[in-house]
C-alpha cells in the first residue's frame, strides 16, 4: 500500500458502494448509529460555542480539564516509546489487562452505580431507576457497534474491517481503531462531571488518566513495530488522545438539560466503555498466549480503581 496513496474517482465509488452495502446489511445498527451521531454533533457544537463566548459552566470546564488530563496521560505514555524500542509481549498484555480492569471497575463504580442512584432519586422507583441506565447501556452499545461497523479500522486478530478499509493507509486504520478506545473514555469523563459531583468525576477521571499511560505506550510501540518511524508513531499515538477532550465535551452535554439525561448519559458512557473492553482490549491481551498475566493485570487494575473510588469518592 503506497504511503502517498490518493483515492481515484472509481475507488471513491467503491468506498461509497461498500458503505451502502454495510448500511443495507445492518439497518438497525445504522439507524441507531445515525441518530446517536447527529445528536452528539449538535451537543459538541453547542458546548464549543459556550467555550468560545465564555458562557461555559463550571461542569463543562471541569470536564474539559479531565479530558485534557486524559490526552496528556496518553501523550506521556506515547513519549515513553522513544526510550523503549520494544516491550516483552507478556508485559504489554499485562499492562493492557490492567487498563481493562480499571475501565471495567470505573464503568461499575463510577458510572452504573451513580446512574442507578440518580435514576432512583428521579423516579422514586427502583425498576425505572435502573431501567433508564439499562436504556443508556443499550444506546452506548449501539453507538460503539455503529463505529465498529461503519468506521474503517484494524483489529489485532481479524485484521482490517469497515467500509473502504482497503483505500486507507495502514497507519490510518490504526488511528481509527485507537479513536474507538478514546472517545468513550472522554465521554465517561464528561458525563461524570455533568452534575458537578466531584465524588463521581474525580475517581473516574483519575482512573482513566492512569490507564491511558500504558495504553498510549502500547499503541506507540505497536505503531513502531508496524514500520513507522519513532517520532511518527509517538505523535500519532499522542494525537489519538485528542479524542478524549472531544468526548468529554460530548459527555457533559449529553447529561445536562433534562433531568433523566444524567442517569441516561452515565449508562451510555458505561455501555460504550464495557463494549470497548470486551470487543477490543481483552481479545488483544489474550491472543498471544498470555491469558494469565493479562488476567492478573485486569484484577490489579480493578482493585486499584476500587481503592481510588473509595479514597476519592
Amino acid at each position: 500500500m503506497s504511503a502517498q496513496y490518493t483515492a481515484s474517482a472509481p475507488e471513491e465509488a467503491t468506498w461509497h458502494a461498500a458503505l451502502i452495502e454495510h448500511l443495507r446489511l445492518h439497518p438497525v445498527i445504522a439507524a441507531g448509529f445515525g441518530i446517536a451521531v447527529l445528536g452528539l454533533l449538535l451537543l459538541l457544537w453547542q458546548n464549543a460555542l459556550a467555550l468560545i463566548d465564555g458562557s461555559a459552566s463550571a461542569q463543562l470546564r471541569w470536564a474539559l480539564m479531565a479530558g485534557g488530563a486524559g490526552f496528556a496521560a496518553t501523550a506521556l505514555g506515547a513519549m515513553s516509546a522513544l526510550l523503549l524500542k520494544n516491550m516483552a509481549q507478556k508485559m504489554e498484555d499485562s499492562l493492557l489487562g490492567f487498563a481493562a480492569g480499571m475501565m471495567l471497575a470505573a464503568s461499575a463504580f463510577s458510572l452504573i452505580i451513580p446512574g442507578i442512584e440518580a435514576g432512583n432519586d428521579l423516579f422514586q422507583n427502583r425498576f425505572f431507576g435502573s431501567g433508564i441506565v439499562v436504556i443508556g447501556l443499550s444506546l452506548g452499545t449501539l453507538l460503539m457497534l455503529g463505529l465498529d461497523q461503519f468506521t474503517p479500522h484494524e483489529h489485532a486478530v481479524t485484521g482490517p474491517c469497515g467500509p473502504g478499509y482497503e483505500l486507507c493507509q495502514r497507519s490510518w486504520l490504526f488511528v481509527f481503531a485507537i479513536a474507538l478506545h478514546n472517545l468513550p473514555e472522554g465521554m465517561a469523563m464528561g458525563v461524570s462531571f455533568a452534575q458537578g459531583d466531584m465524588a463521581v468525576g474525580l475517581p473516574l477521571s483519575a482512573a482513566i488518566a492512569i490507564q491511558d499511560i500504558p495504553e498510549g505506550l502500547a499503541v506507540a510501540l505497536a505503531l513502531r513495530s508496524s514500520g513507522m518511524k519513532p517520532w511518527t508513531a509517538v505523535l500519532i499515538a499522542a494525537a489519538s488522545g485528542l479524542l478524549e477532550p472531544v468526548g468529554a465535551l460530548l459527555g457533559v452535554g449529553l447529561s445536562s438539560g433534562l433531568a433523566f439525561a444524567y442517569p441516561l448519559g452515565l449508562g451510555v458512557a458505561a455501555g460504550a466503555m464495557i463494549f470497548v473492553v470486551s470487543h477490543e482490549v481483552i481479545p488483544e491481551t489474550h491472543r498471544n498466549g498470555h491469558q494469565t498475566p493479562a488476567t492478573m493485570g485486569l484484577m490489579a487494575g480493578f482493585a486499584l480503581m476500587l481503592l481510588l473510588d473509595t479514597a476519592l469518592g
